[in-house]
């Protein structure tokens, strides 16, 4: 697309980010909301307005060139994230669960799943190549020299080579025994023809008939083609058929479209070098040309601040520090008069604080008791304090850096003309207003030292004529309060202690890449993991039965807790903190793929934690302390970095065999220490994956892992675009042959592993071969399917009943309960505070 599309697209997605501002930030106080319902569809709606911004913004951020729109397009960018990530938080805390149905809301706003769909940002791979490249060359060359692992197990399976020889005689006696045999049918078959031949003799037929049968052949064969056809691109159209595969990847629309995005990428590198280089030189062209002007006009104007603070008082005016900003204060539009009294009014402000604080803390010992008496005055039935209860929207971080942005907009972009510009390169005039202020900036530091000096000797002159001395005891006063202020600055906290203070980072990460605990991830991304939309969560939960998530809805859950805030410094820095997140779902439901795919998505190193991994690895305390010690050093310099743990809910099972070698319980003590010290600038996630959460306690798992997210077995609309595109992921055919859709009913509690696994049971290249002669059978998949056992419905629903014992379920289930006896009207405050609401019950019915 051309750069007027995409500055439309960024018009568009400004203005009506704009009218979602109106919202954020109304003129008048709202009141709380009473009704939980009301207030989740509020919050709802602007989570998904949000979505359908941010995915506008992300393509224009990705493909516009121009490197001064970019930067505002960056700030409001982070901003939107963050706040989706706020939103989210939100409906987390209001609805008691992970998992949202936007059904109605969708349909309201005209919408399809598609549209909500959360994009991942190019940019946090694409501003960081050159470093993850660089990252992976180091890496490839440490496991080049480690060599190829697991000898052990290849050893094993040794063959002698008499053995060896036996074997392939055998198999080349059999293959030779099958080309004979198939060349000796041959043989009989053309021998049985040519005596058939020979003894029915040659046909005849008139020609005339002949003529009129050959063409009746060849018309219905024609026309049988025809409608066929005609058919197929009926159901291509409708939808109900998938489009052909094309003879050539490179002409497709499609290959187009991301040969068109790259060369757009190129040139935005090329752009940005050419605004870098214009920065340092607009700014010396400015030195060179007004710089001198400006320092004499700034002088003049100080020394005419001199003379009309001399007429007005009678003195000379004290000069104003640097920490208060230097002469930066004289160029405010004050009188001589305002300014001299805000000087000398900084002492007493300072005595006033100390005042200050101690009746700060008067009030709010008064405050806390004034609270503690309203409620129990709420218990008598007060009026006031009734209409205060309810949800409430919390003040946002992110709200103010969009508005920030939008005003930039506002006053640069909306209006400008850019028509001349048809190469989208860089504004030089707006370059020199930015670096005309950095100028005068530095001067005005030169500028306060030469009047500083020029108001000293002025003074020291009137002083002579006038025989006073000077005055030098202010200065000795403000040394001895400069002295105070560093002392209290040494009274910090203790760090912790760098167990490798002379190690490097490159010698550690080639430590633990050699011990095993770096690991190089698969090319996975999200997208590979399919699943459909839950098109009927909202109609279940409004018949008070909570529906299963779908695959698309785990999707969208690591997208928001995981990848969003690791990708981007400044939206993890302010968006509500996710230190760890839990996966749990049956095997082959694609855990530890997620994980990978959080690595290559944002570029993070894994460590991966596993107790088989780390067996034999750091024997004893000291050791276990220095992996840790490494693991979150490294992890902190090299960031994002993400911690797997499989299989974590051994760590706090309550019996382990004697027979384990592996040791789980070693973490238990030492790494939730070290993640209470992972702060809002580390981007550092933990990740664990169970398929047993159950057989671990449920109170320290949940206390380490801040996040559960519950992965289902797949349902019917999920099964069936699984089977579709892992077929043709395997270089499989679909055709009509191929019944999708009864494969998907009859694989009900099979997960997407074990239909990969049966895919590549039958897709060998002996059978891909053979595709065009004999298309795939749905039957085919049915004998590797029986050789696995499904996901059974007993034991789904131990993963449901487990999740309803988690911190959130129990409080969801609460909620629902609350709802239950309000008769449905669902007031009980934030989320359903739902103790007033049971309370509130009891009491009519005892009446």
């Amino acid at each position: 697309m051309s750069h007027s599309t995409y500055n439309k697209q960024w018009q568009e997605a400004q203005s009506s980010l704009m009218d979602l501002l109106q919202q954020e930030i109304p003129e008048q106080p709202s009141k709380p909301e009473k009704d939980r319902l009301a207030a989740f569809q509020l919050l709802a709606t602007m989570y998904i307005k949000y979505i359908q911004i941010f995915r506008k913004m992300e393509q224009c951020y990705d493909q516009i060139v121009h490197p001064q729109k970019r930067r505002v397009l960056r700030h409001v960018l982070d901003g939107t994230m963050g706040r989706i990530l706020e939103l989210k938080h939100e409906m987390v805390n209001l609805e008691f669960s992970e998992y949202h149905y936007f059904d109605d809301v969708l349909s309201d706003l005209k919408l399809t799943p598609n549209d909500v769909e959360i994009p991942i940002p190019k940019f946090f791979i694409n501003e960081r190549y050159d470093v993850l490249k660089e990252r992976e060359k180091l890496l490839g060359k440490i496991l080049a020299k480690i060599g190829p692992q697991e000898k052990e197990d290849k050893e094993e399976l040794k063959m002698s080579l008499e053995d060896a020889i036996k074997m392939i005689q055998v198999h080349e006696r059999a293959r030779q025994g099958r080309l004979r045999a198939k060349f000796m049918k041959e043989i009989r078959e053309q021998e049985e023809r040519d005596r058939l031949a020979q003894t029915r003799g040659a046909p005849t037929l008139d020609p005339d008939v002949a003529a009129c049968r050959i063409q009746k052949v060849w018309k219905g064969f024609a026309q049988r083609r025809r409608t066929k056809k005609e058919r197929d691109e009926e159901m291509i159209f409708i939808g109900m058929a998938p489009p052909p595969l094309p003879t050539s990847i490179k002409n497709t629309p499609q290959a187009l479209a991301l040969k068109t995005e790259a060369t757009r990428r190129i040139t935005q590198g090329n752009h940005e070098n050419e605004y870098q280089q214009a920065l340092g030189t607009i700014k010396e062209k400015i030195k060179e040309t007004e710089g001198p002007d400006i320092k004499e006009t700034m002088m003049d104007q100080i020394r005419q601040w001199f003379i009309e603070c001399r007429d007005a008082q009678g003195k000379f005016p004290e000069y104003p520090d640097e920490d208060d900003g230097g002469s930066a204060l004289i160029f405010k539009e004050k009188s001589p008069e305002e300014l001299e009294a805000e000087l000398n009014d900084k002492d007493g402000d300072k005595k006033k604080k100390d005042k200050k604080g101690k009746k700060d803390k008067k009030d709010k010992k008064k405050d806390k008791k004034g609270k503690k008496d309203k409620k129990g005055k709420k218990g008598k039935g007060g009026d006031d304090e009734e209409e205060e209860e309810g949800w409430k929207m919390a003040e946002s971080s992110f709200v103010p850096s969009i508005n920030e942005g939008t005003d930039k907009y506002k006053s640069v972009w909306m209006t400008r003309d850019e028509k001349d510009n048809f190469s989208q390169k860089h504004d030089a005039e707006l370059i020199k207003e930015e670096k005309r202020k950095e100028v005068e900036e530095e001067i005005r530091i030169q500028v306060d030292e030469l009047m500083r000096a020029e108001l000293k000797n002025l003074k020291a002159a009137v002083d002579r004529d006038k025989g006073k001395k000077g005055k030098g005891k202010k200065s000795g006063k403000k040394k001895k309060k400069k002295g105070k202020k560093s002392g209290k600055k040494g009274k910090k906290k203790k760090k912790e202690k760098d167990l490798t203070p002379d190690r490097t980072i490159e010698s550690l990460y080639e430590e633990l890449v050699k011990e095993g605990i770096i690991v190089r991830c698969p090319q996975i991304r999200l997208s590979e993991f399919e699943g459909e939309y839950s098109y009927l969560g909202t109609t279940l939960r409004q018949a008070n039965i909570e529906p299963m998530p779908s695959l698309s809805d785990v999707r969208r859950l690591v997208t928001e807790f995981g990848i969003l805030p690791l990708g981007s410094q400044a939206v993890h820095e302010q968006a509500p903190l996710t230190k760890s997140i839990l996966l749990a779902g049956p095997r082959g439901t694609g855990k530890k793929m997620l994980v990978q795919a959080v690595c290559n998505e944002v570029g993070a190193n894994m460590f991966d934690l596993t107790a088989a991994n780390i067996a034999g690895k750091y024997p004893g305390k000291d050791g276990l302390k220095m992996l840790i010690h490494l693991v979150f050093k490294v992890g902190r310099e090299l960031q994002p970095s993400v911690i797997y743990i499989g299989d974590c809910e051994r760590m706090f099972k309550k019996k382990i065999p004697k027979t384990d070698p592996t040791d789980p319980k070693r973490l238990k003590k030492e790494l939730p220490k070290a993640m209470k010290g992972v702060k809002s600038d580390d981007r550092l996630l933990l990740v664990g994956t169970s398929r047993c959460p159950f057989d671990g306690e449920m109170k320290p798992l949940c206390s380490l892992y801040q996040r559960i997210i519950l992965i289902p077995r797949p349902d019917y609309a999920s099964r069936h675009l699984l089977w579709r595109r892992l077929v043709l992921k395997n270089n499989g055919v679909i055709t009509n042959t191929l019944d999708v859709s009864s494969l998907s009913k009859v694989t009900d509690g099979y997960t997407p592993g074990h239909m990969l696994t049966a895919i590549t049971q039958v897709l060998t290249e002996r059978r891909i071969q053979t595709l065009s002669k004999k298309p795939l059978q749905s039957v085919e998949f049915i004998a590797p399917l029986a050789r696995i056992d499904p996901i059974y419905k007993e034991e789904e629903e131990a993963f449901k009943g487990w999740y309803a014992k988690t911190p959130l379920g129990k409080k969801r289930a609460k909620a629902a309960q609350a709802d239950d006896d309000d008769g449905g009207g669902g007031k009980g405050g934030k989320g359903g505070k739902g103790k007033k609401g049971k309370k509130k019950g009891g009491k009519k019915k005892k009446k």
